[in-house]
Order: structure tokens, then sequence, then C-alpha cells
């Protein structure tokens, strides 16, 4: 596939890792706990880097979403905040509220992501009980109220899941209503992505199949008279050589046991009912000799965690063309993150957002200043005039 030229340079966020952080997957050593001081150096990097925006998991594992996000909103300036909005777990009209509450505190800085879940184990953890397809019928219902409620409307509904009678919002959002974002491969999961959300989210699978993917969703909003954005989400393992990266990718996963990733396999095949989490699964199958998936496409990170399971890994350069190969079928949006997230994320501003044409607005070090970063214009000029 000959990818089109990109023109428009993409909407690069990060990742906050509310779960914690680390130099080694599966390793205890180097670790760095989920701690808010953490989250928020972290949010004020990628804030200064560049970065638009930033994804806050959610999950039994994670610290809470929108608890944290409201805090880091206060602490930064420009960063974008991507949410979990979760149907089932919470009642659309206090979702709604929660929303706008958030969105006038960080002055319009608020994305949903919304999230339906794909473990039936932790979904029975939180009261929810519903299979696959009727949690997303239930999501169709939440998203209804939700948007009616944001956008200013009195909400009365009555479906199969909900109830509303005379619902109101009095504290209106910044935003009418804040972005809908949504990420799932199954047939369910496209549909209401179609209908309902404004970006469709894919885990970084081989071009052929995020093709696939991509025109699929597209053509379901289109039969609904609407237009979909597109984004990715991707772990980035960038280095000044290939070597370098490879064997930075190599380290990461250095201390995985056979045993880790056979029980992190097993989680993800047999108690989990997500389409998108098997397909991750599938790429590699639990092989550590399998994990190159397509070019300086590299499935390391899924031997032992769960959704997003895929780095780019290479040069600047490598990198920037395989994101411009995504960029090509249509998307315009990629969630970034590494390990270490704090140091990951310089080294991908400094590496690969100048190969990307991603513009930041730094300042530049004046020439004329001496230090052990550069030489200053006086001795420039004596060398040159000797």
């Amino acid at each position: 596939m000959t990818p089109r030229p990109a023109t428009t340079p993409l909407h690069f966020f990060w990742f906050i890792p509310t779960y914690g952080d680390g130099t080694y997957l599966g390793s205890e050593t180097q670790q760095r706990p989920p701690e808010f001081a953490y989250f928020r150096e972290i949010a004020q990097a990628v804030d200064r880097l560049g970065y638009g925006g930033v994804l806050l998991p959610t999950g039994q594992a994670c610290e809470e979403s929108w608890v944290t996000a409201a805090g880091l909103a206060t602490v930064t300036e420009k960063l974008k905040f991507l949410v979990a909005l979760r149907p089932g777990v919470v009642q659309p009209a206090y979702a709604a509220r929660q929303t706008a509450a958030l969105d006038r505190l960080s002055n319009g800085r608020l994305l949903l992501n919304v999230v339906v879940g794909g473990n039936p184990v932790e979904l029975a953890g939180d009261g929810v009980f519903l299979p696959h397809d009727q949690r997303y019928e239930q999501a169709n219902e939440f998203l209804t109220i939700w948007q009616g409620l944001v956008s200013g409307e009195r909400v009365d509904f009555e479906g199969k899941h909900y109830r509303i009678e005379k619902g109101r919002l009095d504290f209106p959002p910044v935003q009418t209503p804040p972005p809908l974002y949504f990420g799932g491969s199954s047939e369910a999961g496209i549909d209401l992505a179609a209908e309902k959300t404004e970006l469709y989210l894919t885990w970084g699978e081989p071009v052929e199949a995020v093709a696939a993917k991509i025109a699929t969703a597209r053509a379901r909003a289109s039969a609904k008279g609407r237009r979909l954005r597109f984004g990715i989400r991707l772990h980035f393992i960038v280095r000044e050589t290939e070597d370098e990266a490879l064997a930075a990718a190599d380290k990461l996963i250095s201390r995985i046991t056979d045993d880790q990733i056979a029980i992190a396999q097993a989680r993800f095949t047999k108690e989990m009912d997500s389409v998108g989490q098997r397909r991750m699964a599938e790429l590699h199958g639990g092989r550590r000799d399998r994990l190159l998936v397509g070019p300086n496409l590299w499935a390391g990170v899924g031997l032992v965690r769960g959704g997003a399971g895929t780095a780019l890994v290479g040069t600047p350069e490598q990198v920037a063309e395989r994101l411009r190969e995504y960029q090509a079928l249509g998307i315009d949006t990629v969630i970034g993150s590494g390990y270490p997230h704090l140091e990951e994320a310089y080294r991908v501003a400094e590496l690969l957002f100048p190969a990307l044409g991603i513009d930041v607005g730094r300042r530049a070090v004046s020439r004329a200043i001496q230090n052990e970063f550069g030489v200053d214009e006086a001795a420039r000029k004596l060398t040159s005039a000797s």
C-alpha cells in the first residue's frame, strides 16, 4: 500500500499511567507507584512539550480517572483530558452533571472516552451482569440520555435499561456537548460508534487490519448520515538508531517470565469477552518469537498488558513513516505511551515530533549562550576567522 502524502499534522496525545509505571514489564524493579505527584509531573511535562491531551485509563486497577483529571486540570494550561464515560457503571444523569462540572473546571478541555467494558469478571465487581451485546444496547440508551442533557435539552426517556422523567442539567458544560471517543472492535461496538460518537479509536494493528476496520466503521456511519473521525492507540519506542530502539524493546520485556505470559494470555482469551482484546492476543499468540507483526510494529507489550499491546519501534523517520501510513487511512489522532511514561514523553516529543512536522512552539536556546550544549557566537567567529 502506498500511503497518500500527509499534509495535516496529527493530533498527538499521551497517557497518564494511573495504575503505576516502570522500566521493566513484569517486574517490581524500578517501579513507580500510582501517585498523584507523579501523574502531575507527566501532565505538566506533556502540556509543556506540546501534546494535545492525555488519556486516563479506567478500571479496578486504576486510580479514578475523573477525580485525577480534575486535579490535573488545575495544574495544566492547554492539555485536554480524555476520561472514561462508563454506561452501566454510573447513571446517565449523574454522568452528565460530572461532565458539566469537569468541563467547566477545565475551561472546555474535557473529552469523553466511552468504555462499555470487556471483562465480565471486573464488570461483575461493578454490579454489571449484562452479556456483551446487551451492554452496547444499554450504552446506546445511556448516550441518548447523556447527549440530550449535556446539549441543554429537557429529557424524558423510557427504554429497556433506563427511565428518565423531566431530566435536566442546570449547570451546562462549556462544550455542548463535549466530544465522544470510542474504541470497540465487535459488530455491536462499531454500530454504537457509528451512531453516537465523534471519533472511533483502534488499537495498533497492522495497517491492512486497521484499513478494514476503518472502512467498516466509515460505511456504518455513512449509512446513518454521519461522519466519523479516527484515532489509534499505540506505544512508542523511538531512538536515534533502529538497533537502539530494538534493544530498548528487548530490555522492556527482558524480565517477563513464561509463567507471567501464560497467566496473562489465559486471562485475555478466557476471562474477557472483548473482540479487540482477542485480536491483540492473536497477533503474537503469546510467543516471544512472533512479536514483530508488521513493519516496525512490535507486540511485546501485549504479552502481559491488556488493551493496547503494540508499539512502533524504530528511528524517528521509520516511526513517522508508519504513522503516515495510518494517517493515509483517515487516522487523525494518536494516543501514545511508553515506559517509563515521563522519560518517553520527552523522547517522543524531541525525536518524533520534528519528523512528523508537529510544531510545538518551543523556544530555542540563543546561539549566543556559551555552555556545554553549544558554542558562543564570539568563539564561533574567532574560529571562522582563524
